[in-house]
């Protein structure tokens, strides 16, 4: 009699494991997959469209990047400027990145027009195919039902709707990541060579999409490789070697293309001194952002923005700003890592599932403290988290369900989990009650309803009550992000162009209400102020090869969206690129290539810039249709004027 209840409960949990196996949620890696069901399909399409319907509902009108957009516009122009980057049509100055990310961009208005929507269409498509990719990698990891929370999570997280409605290049970085992550894991299930090699053509891929930060998931991966993959420590040593080998050599192909090409047959490389495609992306966009070198390997100074942002040490994932894009369920997914290799303790070293947690935390933690240690981030940087919070988030919570069932000591941690949730939800939401005020009342309750419907259960509660219970959880987990990534689909957050965050946070959120309802639908419709400037120039043009100069990118962006025409950009992005310099300034207008050209005082003051304004006449802005308010001056550099 006595022994019973342990026999029972033996019983019990020895057809749980079963029926855990049957559901997917694997303890080890297995080979295959088994086909997806009809119920499991129909969940994964249902995520699928509304991944489609939050990512393209009204892109044409929710802007896109202006300097992205002008780039896109002139690498569509050409071929010769679209694998360049040039940021106007003539190829003269490139963008202050990689082109690979604006790749897809230009191809699509090529196809389509110059449209925004046309522009941002491929960012929406690469949100889906991430979300798609992400289900397939956490299935063969944890099963179908953590496949398709860690989709869901994916789809609702703020940050990842506001960033796939733009041109921002993080959108492909984060695709070309979890590909590559699946790779990883398939090598590591396998144990063959060829996946990971695949593994480093995604990253070398990913680096023409963000440059170096694609490369700080490979001590991750690598230190996953060798943990968990079959075979000797040298054979995996070695095969890591190889994979590293080739996602360095896809990663400097263009830059390897670029620097072979004589200076005379491509762009001057914007953000170096030194015309070097290597400074570009590791002085320029890689060292110059950490440490107080701002010249880092011959770059020029980096952007004001980026260091002044704000969004940098330790709290900066949980700021007003930045935490509602990204950290509701960071908790949820701290606390699954933990639990997750604490209860794999004592597996084998290829132990798949413990491999996993590996693979998704390692993510987690490198992103963190790099992005705390630099020296400013953008809040849509932190989109290239989302994975791995999603992963761990439907990883986690598969398992916290299959030991609840189980019962025994571990049950607790998914009620437990729950509230954790609930309760940062008041923290993350808190500075922004004003905005959706029925929110946090809501998700406190579910949460309320779920922990204690969960944490009470006993012999006689129905299976209708436990369910309920549960959805209640899983309500009170995905609200909030969910109200928060919806809030996209209104013109009036969204953040703006410059800087796509979701809900009623950044600069001036409110002003844009009339800005995005007045917008056209098209990168090439110029304002009045511009038009009348566009009407000048081609009045008063005789035959020069450029339409104007500029004073850094800043003044050319609405005339590089708005006309075909080259456009001659002093000091690149920032102002600060020593190109032209005066001497070859003045060649070009001596060779009557060039006549007139636009300053602004919220630009540095360069040598070119000096010899415009010693050598050029002064245009009265009325004869252009601008405000004399000295924001913009156009001179008129014709000998003899």
């Amino acid at each position: 009699m006595a022994t019973t209840p342990l026999t029972q409960d033996s019983a019990d949990r020895h057809r749980f494991r079963l029926r855990f196996i049957s559901m997917g949620v694997r303890r080890t890696s297995a080979p295959s997959q088994p086909p997806l069901d009809r119920g499991e399909l129909q969940a994964l399409l249902v995520i699928l469209a509304l991944a489609a319907v939050l990512y393209t509902w009204g892109i044409g009108h929710a802007g896109v990047q202006p300097y992205y957009g002008a780039v896109v516009r002139s690498m569509a122009a050409n071929w010769h400027t679209f694998f360049f980057g040039g940021l106007d049509p003539s190829g003269w100055i490139t963008l202050d990145k990689i082109p690979g990310a604006l790749w897809p961009q230009a191809l699509s208005v090529k196809l389509f027009g110059p449209y925004d929507w046309a522009a941002a269409l491929p960012q929406a498509l690469e949100g889906v195919l991430a979300v798609w990719a992400l289900h397939r990698i956490v299935r063969a990891w944890a099963g179908p039902l953590a496949a398709l929370l860690a989709a869901l999570t994916l789809t609702l997280t703020p940050i990842t709707v506001a960033l796939n409605r733009h041109t921002i290049p993080d959108t492909l970085l984060v695709l070309l990541l979890v590909l590559a992550a699946g790779s990883l894991q398939k090598a590591v299930s396998t144990g063959r060579l060829l996946p990971l090699l695949v593994c480093g053509v995604w990253v070398g891929l990913a680096f023409q999409a963000k440059m170096l930060q694609a490369w700080l998931v490979l001590p991750v991966f690598a230190a996953v490789y060798q943990l968990a993959a079959p075979g000797s420590r040298l054979d995996r040593a070695w095969r890591l070697l190889a994979a590293g080998a080739t996602a360095l050599l896809v990663s400097c192909s263009w830059l390897l293309l670029v620097w072979a090409t004589p200076d005379a047959s491509r762009p001057y490389i914007d953000g170096t001194t030194n015309n070097n495609p290597f400074t570009l992306a590791f002085g320029y966009n890689g060292l110059s952002r950490f440490g107080n070198d701002p010249h880092a390997l011959g770059a020029v100074a980096g952007t004001a923005a980026s260091r002044t942002s704000g969004n940098t040490g330790w709290t900066m994932l949980v700021n007003d700003v930045v935490g509602p894009q990204i950290a509701w369920l960071l908790p949820l997914a701290v606390l699954a890592l933990v639990l997750g290799l604490l209860w794999r303790t004592g597996q084998p070293r290829t132990d798949g599932l413990r491999a996993g947690y590996v693979l998704w935390g390692g993510w987690l933690a490198v992103h963190v403290v790099v992005f705390s240690t630099s020296n400013g981030n953008h809040g849509y940087y932190t989109a290239v988290l989302a994975p791995a919070v999603a992963a761990l988030t439907g990883g986690g919570a598969a398992l916290f369900w299959a030991e609840y069932r189980a019962g025994g000591p571990r049950r607790p941690a998914l009620p437990a989990a729950i509230a954790l949730t609930a309760l940062w939800a008041a923290v993350i939401d808190g500075p922004h009650t004003r905005f959706a005020p029925w929110l946090l009342p809501v998700v406190l309750m579910l949460g309320v309803c779920g922990t204690i419907g969960l944490w009470s259960r006993g012999p006689r509660s129905t299976r209708r009550a436990l369910h309920s219970a549960l959805a209640a959880g899983l309500a009170s987990t995905l609200l909030a992000p969910a109200v928060w990534a919806a809030s996209c689909l209104d013109p009036l957050y969204g953040g703006s162009p410059m800087s796509p965050l979701a809900g009623p946070v950044g600069p001036g959120y409110r002003a844009l209400r009339h800005q995005h309802r007045a917008k056209p639908d098209a990168l090439n419709t110029p304002s009045v102020r511009d038009t009348a400037l566009l009407n000048y120039l081609t009045a008063h043009r005789s035959g020069e090869k450029y339409l104007l100069a500029t004073q850094a990118a800043y003044g050319a962006e609405p005339l590089l969206r708005a006309t075909s025409q080259p456009v001659l950009v002093m000091g690149g992005f920032t102002g600060l690129t020593p190109y032209p310099s005066a001497q070859q300034l003045s060649t070009v207008v001596s060779a009557h290539q060039l006549r007139y050209a636009l300053l602004t005082s919220r630009r540095p003051r360069t040598p070119a810039v000096t010899w415009v304004k010693q050598h050029c006449t002064r245009i009265p802005p009325r004869a252009y249709g601008r405000a004399a308010d000295g924001s913009f001056t156009l001179y008129d550099c014709a000998p003899g004027v």
